[in-house]
This record gives structure tokens, sequence and C-alpha cells, in this order.
């Protein structure tokens, strides 16, 4: 009786050690639609340790549920496996792109995609811890980089504002320093020059950029003012500066057309541009056209003066040449003398007869070496020409 009742008691354990593996098998199973693989990795390893600890009882049933919990197991590991694939592979992307966002230009508009990553980073999944280490460590170094980088960048402008700051108050010391000159052109110049300068200087931040603007602006409207009350003084004198200059027109027209390219007139064409010089301003209109008018007959007498000088050049190039081509022919005219003379001297026997022939050649031939350096002289005048 003893004996059955424990036949009877292993049978329920077998019964109860069974039923627990068909709910472990469906636990596993349950696993593959987990989503939280941190939880599920904690959560088999309890479930493994559960099942080693539930006797074996060497019957095939449980070598089939056996087969289908490492079945189950093996396709979460997959699916897993998978998941951290796809966030490897997302995080591999954002490591990428924050590399390239550590090397922007455009550090203020590269801060919103900055916090952008961040956030993705958070959503992207469990890769392994290991894999998510490395990962994380190389995300992080991107991003250290790049806020580094904003950074510095911060600190540089804020350097730059302050060294613009000071470079624009020195500027607006200078101004007022120039407000009440009274050379005009000299310091309108000037302050055009301030001008560029303080357009080159840069931003010195919007809190101090329009107040110090507002004082340069100040210096420079109040020499303008002065400057501009000086030329409306002058408006009278314009009209008078415009009539001296039409009659300085009117005589270098009539020598132009007179044609006449001496020494006195060309100097005369240079006095009166001379006077023109000192005369003044006539109002820019006026002053473009009648300086139009003047320009066109002083060309029109020097045009005239360079083609005249340019012809006599000619007529002496000719003349030259001309002269060259004559001693030339002098030169092969004396050659040919001489040769004829050299063969009269052929069967005379008279010495005092030959001796006359050969002083007649040695002049000729003097005269030939005469010839021939004027003929060097005029290619060297030519040559320089």
């Amino acid at each position: 009786m003893a004996q059955m009742n424990d036949e009877l008691y292993e049978v329920e354990d077998m019964d109860a050690d069974i039923s627990l593996k068909e709910e472990l098998v469906e636990e596993a199973k349950n696993f593959q639609e987990s989503s939280n693989w941190n939880q599920t990795q904690r959560d088999l390893r309890d479930l493994k340790k559960r099942w080693k600890r539930i006797h074996y009882w060497e019957s095939d049933y449980e070598d089939q549920l056996r087969d289908e919990f490492e079945a189950a197991l093996d396709a979460v590991y997959a699916k897993r496996g998978e998941v951290y694939k796809e966030a490897e592979a997302a995080k591999e992307d954002l490591i990428r792109r924050a590399k390239e966002l550590a090397e922007t230009d455009n550090l203020n508009k590269a801060s919103k995609e900055a916090n952008e990553l961040m956030e993705e980073w958070k959503k992207a999944g469990h890769a392994g811890r290991e894999t998510d280490d490395r990962l994380w460590a190389e995300f992080q170094a991107a991003r250290d980089v790049f806020y580094q980088r904003k950074h510095d960048a911060w600190e540089q402008m804020h350097a730059e504002f302050d060294e613009a700051k000071k470079k624009k108050e020195a500027l607006i010391v200078r101004a007022r320093e120039l407000k009440d000159s009274t050379e005009w052109q000299k310091t309108s110049n000037a302050m055009k020059e301030l001008m560029d300068e303080w357009k080159s200087v840069g931003h010195a931040g919007n809190r101090v950029d329009d107040a110090l603007w507002h004082e340069f602006n100040d210096a420079r409207q109040e020499f303008y003012t002065r400057r501009n009350e000086h030329y409306d003084d002058l408006a009278r004198s314009r009209e008078e500066n415009y009539e001296k200059k039409k009659a300085l027109v009117e005589q270098a027209r009539a020598v132009a057309d007179g044609g006449v390219y001496s020494r006195e007139n060309t100097e005369f064409m240079k006095s009166l541009s001379n006077e023109w010089k000192k005369i003044g301003f006539a109002g820019r209109e006026r002053d473009d056209r009648v300086w139009a008018d003047f320009r066109a007959a002083n060309d029109v007498y020097f045009d005239g003066l360079k083609k005249m000088s340019e012809q006599r050049q000619l007529d002496w190039k000719t003349r030259m040449l001309d002269a060259r081509n004559k001693k030339v022919e002098l030169i092969n005219n004396q050659k040919r003398q001489i040769e004829r003379l050299q063969n009269d001297m052929f069967g005379l026997v008279s010495e005092a007869t030959m001796a006359d022939i050969q002083n007649e050649i040695d002049d000729k031939e003097d005269f030939i070496d005469e010839l021939e350096q004027q003929i060097a002289d005029i290619d060297a005048r030519l040559a320089d020409e």
C-alpha cells in the first residue's frame, strides 16, 4: 500500500513538473512580443533558472517541451539580435550625423539639430550593453566636439563683441575730433574712411550697437551740416567759374582750329590747362560738359601735333634712307673704279705710273671707309628711333 502511495505521489509530482514546464514554454514564447529588451534579458535568465530547478523525469514529452522551450528562447534571442542590429545601425547613423554636425560652420543653427539627435538617440533602442557603451562613447565624443566648438565660438563672439565695442568707441572719439574741421574735402574723405572702418569693425552686440551708432553718426552729421552750409555759400561762385572755363574752351578751340603746331601754341595750350586747374568747381553737370569741350579742343590740337611730328619723323627717316642709298651707290661706284685701276696696272713697267695708280686706289679706299662709317652712323640713328 505504501509503495502504491509513493508511486501515486511520483506521478502527481511529474504531472506538476510537466505543467510547470508547459507554463515556462508559453512564457518563453510570449517573450517574442517584448519591446523592453533590458528587462527581457533579466527575465530570460530567471526563466532558465526556473527551468533548471524543475525535476527531469526522462520522458519523451519532457524532451519535446525542452525543444520547444529552447526554440522559443532561440527565437527570442534571434529577434533581440535583429532589434539590436537595427538599434546599432540607427545609432551609427546618428554618430555619423553628429560627427558631421561637429564640423559644421553654422553652429547656432546646428544647436537645434544637436538636440534633435539626442532625442533620436533616446528613441533608437537597445543594441546590447557593450555595443551601447561603445556607440554612446562615440556619439558623446562627437557631441562634446560640437559643444566645445560652440562654447569656443560663443567666447570668441563675445570677445569680438568687446573688441568691436572698443574699436567703435575709438572711431567715435576720432569723429568728434573731426566734426569742427573746416578742411572740407580732406575731412569728408576722413569721415568716409571712418565710415568704412565702422562697417568693417563688425557687430558689437545688439545691446550696445545702436547706442554706439547714434553717437558716431551724430558727430558725422554735425560736420556734414556745416560742410553743406559752406558749399551753399560757394554756389554763387560756380557761375563765375563756369564762365571762365567757357572762355578757356574758346581760346583752346581757336588755337586747335588754326592748325599751326608751333612751340608757342603748344606752350599756350598747356598754360590753358594750368589755368583750368586753378579755376575751381562749377557744378558737376556743367563741369563735365565744359570739360568735355575743353578736352576735345586739346585732343584736336595735340592729335594734329602728333601727326605732324610723326610726318616729320617719317620724312626724316626717308631722307636718312635716301642718303644711305646714295652712299651705298657711291661705295659701289668707287669699288668699280678701283677694280678698273687695278686692271690698268697690269702690263705697266713704269714704277712711277704704278705708284700714282696705287695712290689713287688708296684714296678711293679711304673714301669708301669714310662712307661706310657714315652709313653705320645712319643705321645707328635709325635703330634708336
